[in-house]
């Protein structure tokens, strides 16, 4: 089992509060991201939970048992960082097995549980090499399988795929989630990439200056977002805001349209604009339309499209697919 909770967690360093108050629930078995801007306190969050940090106030439960104040091994978690930290001396077997060794497991139960951890992560043939003989991507695999011996109750990984490059990212990304599907244990996964939250997590907890601004599903972010900072962080290309007279006439301060919900045409349209930088990327093409009184909006479509810089078109919101915040950010 792996539950965790947190209830009126609070931290400070010195004078500086960094997580003011927080409360969350994570059942056991989901996969829970952490995600949000630089600064915003997702990475000491997850320490807290690690007991890598203290905790300034309130209380840390996983399955039900107060670890507030238990050390780091006491709570049976694992954590992967965004640096591998194998040891270069080490085999890949030698850097799996650590963690039992340092326990005092016998060898039949080490060499068992090596051999699943790497049949898992497709390491098997590359049990006998050193680190420095392996991809970014394959160093990764191997401080997760360092992790999946130890049997945790959950996984906390901190930005681990910010090394590697676009392709093994998109590729590491899967691995990951399918690791998910195999185990069934709870991970809770730390990033400030938007996409990874999306296409990974079974929640997502969004946090900005150490506050929980939304906690759901990524498609109840995606299409119910609680404030317009929740609006303007998932979603890519992010969301378009207008404010002033454009906004007054829907009842809001601001209100927001996606770019996927923007339709392009060459005559009419709800805003007529210039046609700024294009950005073709094969099977969508993204539309940075200038338009007057109101901005530059993005407007997102289906492979190419006819327009060119410099040419005036029409912006049309689709109907039931204009969000609206008052003054404070909050949707109406």
């Amino acid at each position: 089992m792996g539950s965790i909770r947190l209830e009126h967690v609070k931290k400070s360093f010195g004078g500086v509060t960094v997580i003011p108050d927080i409360s969350l629930d994570i059942e056991d078995g989901q996969f829970v991201v952490f995600v949000g801007p630089s600064g915003c306190g997702k990475s000491t969050l997850l320490r807290l939970i690690a007991g890598l940090e203290d905790v300034s106030e309130g209380t840390i439960e996983i399955d039900g048992s107060d670890v507030t104040r238990a050390a780091p091994a006491q709570r049976k978690l694992s954590m992967v960082f965004q640096s591998y930290a194998l040891y270069p001396h080490m085999s890949v077997r030698g850097n799996i097995a650590f963690p039992l060794k340092m326990e005092g497991a016998s060898k039949e139960a080490i060499d068992r549980a090596v051999g699943n951890a790497a049949s898992i992560l497709n390491l098997t043939d590359y049990l006998d090499r050193k680190p420095r003989q392996l991809s970014g991507g394959q160093r990764q695999r191997v401080a997760i399988g360092r992790a999946i011996v130890r049997q945790p109750k959950a996984f906390l990984f901190d930005e681990p795929l910010s090394n590697l490059d676009a392709a093994l990212r998109v590729a590491m990304r899967l691995e990951i989630s399918e690791l998910h599907n195999k185990l069934k244990t709870t991970m809770i996964y730390v990033t400030h990439d938007q996409v990874e939250a999306m296409t990974m997590a079974d929640k997502i907890v969004v946090l900005n200056a150490g506050r929980i601004e939304q906690y759901g599903s990524p498609l109840e972010l995606y299409a119910k977002p609680a404030n317009k900072f929740v609006a303007g962080f998932i979603g890519s290309p992010k969301m378009n805001f207008i404010d002033g007279a454009e906004a007054e006439k829907h009842g809001a301060a601001t209100i927001g349209v996606r770019p996927e919900h923007l339709n392009v045409s060459a005559e009419g349209g709800t805003w007529r604009g210039v046609v700024g930088v294009s950005e073709h990327l094969g099977s969508d093409t993204f539309l940075h339309v200038n338009v007057e009184g109101v901005g530059t909006l993005t407007a997102r479509a289906s492979g190419d499209v006819p327009f060119r810089h410099g040419e005036t078109v029409g912006l049309s919101p689709a109907e039931g697919r204009i969000y609206r915040f008052d003054a404070e950010g909050r949707a109406v």
